[in-house]
């Protein structure tokens, strides 16, 4: 492989774009030559900022043999598409999540991954946000002692459009998705029950489209340690994002992210800046650092720092939310998998 690896882009769209910049600027060791969207105009307009490549089909993409790996932005509903035929095409795999909504297909998109013998890492930035990973490290060098609870925040500052909200697999499969990786990945072991008890607070057109905006979900660990996920559609205040591990030992926890450290104080009060609003802002580094992460795990040949596997895992928690929720009682993720089977 060059010692340069040469990267096509698959999804012109908003995180498509995220992802184009950080390789474009500030990956060493990864080159972006190509583009492809099923919208030609924004696939050429993509191009036209970096002087790559550009395609309306990507598999004119796929079937260049200079390219080593693919970055899949597309739409959540072709993602086990575009994983399944760049593993056929020999292109290593970097894909947002999910993987996909339905376990059939992402274990259909896992095996010709495993039969092909590519990396595939999918799009959990969150482990790669400095804080949360200093929490994990926290745990990992037992600062804790043993975990006996984790509680992780998690409001966004306005909903989504009501359009993606029909589309997204509902508020556990496009929101709390990223908490039940993050769940997983600050204690590093498996959740084996969720409890989940939702309600629509915040729009009634949420309701409407089949989803709910305001949830608080409840984890029981493989060890025995408990959980809690706050889930928000809408936190007048900014991007609310914020985890806390605790145990034995002690306790670690994160604050939110703020434009400076700067606080004010005066007779009317004590004043600070507000959380960032928007999530490209709150985790710039993380979208960088996973990208890194992806390059040198090509290049050195070491397993993912997220894996497929990996990204499967919240989709079950999805799927056991959605359950708990529906039939108000807790959900053991055996259940899920049973009826997978």
């Amino acid at each position: 492989m060059a010692e340069q690896m040469r990267l096509g882009l698959i999804g012109a769209g908003r995180i498509g774009r995220v992802h184009a910049a950080n390789l474009a600027q500030r990956v060493p060791g990864a080159r972006l030559v190509a583009v492809a969207d099923v919208y030609g105009d924004a696939a050429r307009a993509l191009a036209g900022e970096y002087g790559l490549d550009a395609y309306d089909d990507h598999r004119r993409l796929l079937e260049r043999a200079d390219i080593d790996a693919v970055v899949v932005c597309s739409s959540t509903d072709t993602h086990a598409q575009m994983i399944t035929e760049a593993a056929q095409a020999g292109k290593h795999i970097f894909c947002e999540k999910p993987i996909a909504l339905d376990l059939v297909r992402i274990d259909d998109a896992l095996a010709a991954v495993e039969q092909a013998g590519v990396t595939l890492q999918v799009g959990f930035n969150r482990r790669f946000d400095p804080g949360f990973a200093a929490a994990r490290q926290a745990v990992i060098e037992g600062k804790v002692g043993r975990p006996e609870m984790v509680r992780i925040t998690s409001r966004d500052p306005a909903p989504p459009p009501i359009s993606y909200v029909k589309v997204s697999g509902g508020i556990f499969m496009d929101m709390t998705i990223h908490d039940f990786d993050m769940a997983r990945f600050l204690l590093g072991e498996d959740v084996v029950e969720v409890s989940a008890a939702g309600a629509v607070l915040v729009d009634p057109a949420i309701g409407e489209a089949g989803d709910i905006d305001t949830a608080i979900i409840t984890l029981r660990y493989a060890s025995g340690a408990l959980g809690v996920i706050e889930n928000s559609r809408r936190a007048v205040y900014g991007y609310d994002q914020r985890v806390e591990v605790f145990g034995s030992a002690g306790m670690v926890c994160t604050a939110n992210e703020t434009e400076h450290s700067a606080v004010l104080s005066d007779a009317q009060g004590v004043h600070g800046p507000l959380p960032l609003y928007f999530f490209l802002q709150r985790y710039e580094a993380a979208y960088i650092a996973e990208m890194q992460a992806f390059i040198k795990s090509i290049s050195e040949g070491t397993p993912p720092v997220v894996s497929g596997l990996e990204g499967r895992a919240p989709v079950v928690m999805g799927h056991a939310a959605w359950k708990s929720y529906r039939e108000g009682r807790p959900v053991r993720l055996s259940e899920i998998e049973d009826k997978r089977s």
